[in-house]
């Protein structure tokens, strides 16, 4: 009980679009076994935090941390990210972990960096069985504050030539855990030295960053401990 606690007391405070740009933030990177490169894009999320204190006047610190997915510490995490290309194995006492942490305020947004989604849809239901993704229409909020997205979730990189897909595993009707498929989010957050990609693709993919950003730390809140 003591770590759902922790967690609202760290979320209460952003529960508006002023709190969001007025209270200091924490966020972390999850770290998952299986052998998947847990730590890809190592500079995408420095730089994304710095596009939103810059662009959105957020309060985020400089420096996010990375944290076991079965680990007490993730509650003290308000949003985590998740990245990678390959295998991903949670333990029943992690699926457990994780699921007590989203259903009690937490935010969980998965980026398939290519490769990762065979694993991570198996994954999801050992934390999840009864729940399934749902494909978010170009006009949902997310995709609209506080940057419109015309189309949707922006595709970054090409792969399969597919186009990029947002999915999502709701609770009491909020996002719980947002999930951008074909895409490559977080490579667009990276360096331009990494993937020498035009400025607008950096553009929407910082953008559309920010908006995840935006409706983790402003949905409202449910504590059931």
């Amino acid at each position: 009980m003591k770590y759902f606690l922790i967690l609202a007391s760290i979320i209460i405070g952003y529960l508006n679009p002023n709190a969001f740009a007025q209270e200091q933030l924490k966020i972390a990177q999850l770290q998952y076994n299986g052998g998947g490169d847990w730590y890809a894009n190592p500079t995408g999320v420095k730089i994304l935090i710095q596009f939103c204190n810059q662009q959105l006047n957020t309060n985020i610190q400089a420096e996010y941390d990375y944290v076991m997915v079965g680990s007490s510490e993730i509650y003290q995490y308000p949003f985590i990210h998740m990245t990678g290309h390959g295998n991903v194995v949670f333990s029943a006492s992690e699926a457990d972990n994780l699921r007590n942490y989203l259903l009690n305020g937490g935010f969980l947004h998965i980026d398939d960096n290519y490769g990762l989604d065979q694993f991570i849809r198996l994954e999801m239901k050992k934390v999840f069985p009864n729940k399934d993704w749902v494909e978010l229409p170009p006009n949902h909020p997310i995709y609209n504050v506080p940057y419109k997205m015309q189309n949707g979730l922006p595709k970054i990189h090409e792969h399969d030539g597919n186009p990029a897909q947002g999915f999502a595993l709701m609770h009491e009707g909020k996002i719980i855990v947002y999930y951008t498929y074909e895409c490559d989010l977080s490579d667009g957050w990276e360096d331009a030295s990494v993937h020498n990609d035009p400025e607008n693709i950096r553009k929407m993919a910082f953008e559309m960053g920010a908006n995840i950003l935006q409706y983790a730390f402003t949905k409202p809140l449910q504590i059931n401990p």
